[in-house]
């Protein structure tokens, strides 16, 4: 959702853009029609675009992809390091409006990474795995530091799904005032995912300084 979102930013919606949250079905040439549902199965009418993203709701999200578009929405992932994800007509045949829920395997580490980008002013950041090798005497033989990379968002798109993501206030309605990606005395943009049946639970969150998925 959040990938998606940034697009919709890079248009003409904000965060305080109105999108419905109702009942839809999607009658696509094809395929059986696709009728998305919200995870609590409530509907809560119009609804700004921060709290739509903050709470996580389904309806307004799958309606907001048909805007952005799914080949747009893969790229943008791609470019981001999800390689199970590549923007081919066969991938977006595969996913379709369902992306934005899940609809795509993806693995953690790159998802994790794909999120580091909302919180280094758009640039994508690789990960590293061994940062330094020292011999037995301390002496640094080989040394890395995580770079920024591509730079695939705009800083404005990065700066509005952070602040939306670590807004307490946004994400109330569904995960309540005091869960457990409210931190006391720390402003950590996070976002939850459930797989298909509700069996696993991701979350991905951090600030400029490091990013966990869990």
């Amino acid at each position: 959702k959040p990938l998606m979102y940034s697009l919709a930013l890079a248009g003409s919606y904000t965060g305080a853009s109105i999108i419905d949250d109702s009942p839809i079905v999607f009658d696509i040439p094809g395929s059986k029609p696709y009728k998305p549902v919200n995870y609590d199965g409530k509907f809560r009418g119009p609804v700004q675009v921060r709290y739509a993203l903050g709470n996580s709701i389904n309806l307004p999200a799958v309606k907001m992809l048909a805007i952005v578009g799914v080949e747009d929405t893969l790229e943008t992932a791609y470019d981001l390091g999800i390689t199970t994800l590549e923007p081919t007509q066969e991938t977006v045949n595969r996913v379709g409006l369902s992306l934005t829920l899940g609809g795509g395997e993806v693995k953690l580490l790159e998802l994790t990474s794909a999120f580091a980008a909302f919180l280094n002013k758009g640039y994508r950041v690789d990960p590293v795995a061994i940062l330094k090798v020292e011999d037995k005497d301390g002496k640094v033989l080989e040394e890395n530091e995580a770079k920024l990379g591509k730079k695939v968002l705009t800083e404005e798109q990065a700066f509005i799904i952070a602040d939306i993501l670590s807004d307490n206030q946004a994400r109330t309605d569904v995960f309540g005032p005091n869960s457990l990606l409210n931190i006391a005395g720390r402003k950590i943009a996070v976002k939850t995912g459930t797989t298909n049946d509700k069996r696993d639970n991701w979350t991905v969150g951090g600030d400029s300084q490091r990013i966990i998925g869990v």
